[in-house]
């Protein structure tokens, strides 16, 4: 008898997406100072980089929560800060 179960659908819309490409584009949409004053954490504030962000926010899930919650919820609402329409 073949196997009739659904194809499991992502729960979790950044499922396949690494903390490295959120922060990418996080940074692409807000830029450094924007993000680090949406999320004020001295990575995004002092200096920033890609390299060190990801190394401060695998260390630290508080902070990656955030980042995680920033990411979704533009994800969600599709809000760009560039785009004065929306």
């Amino acid at each position: 008898m073949p196997n009739k179960t659904k194809p499991r659908k992502n729960k979790y819309p950044a499922e396949g997406i690494t903390l490295e490409m959120m922060v990418t584009d996080l940074v692409n949409v807000y830029g450094w100072e924007r993000l680090g004053e949406k999320i004020t954490i001295r990575c995004f504030t002092h200096d920033p980089s890609i390299k060190s962000s990801l190394n401060f926010l695998r260390k630290t899930p508080w902070a990656r929560e955030q980042v995680e919650q920033l990411y979704r919820w533009r994800s969600d609402t599709g809000w760009d800060p560039r785009d004065d329409s929306k």
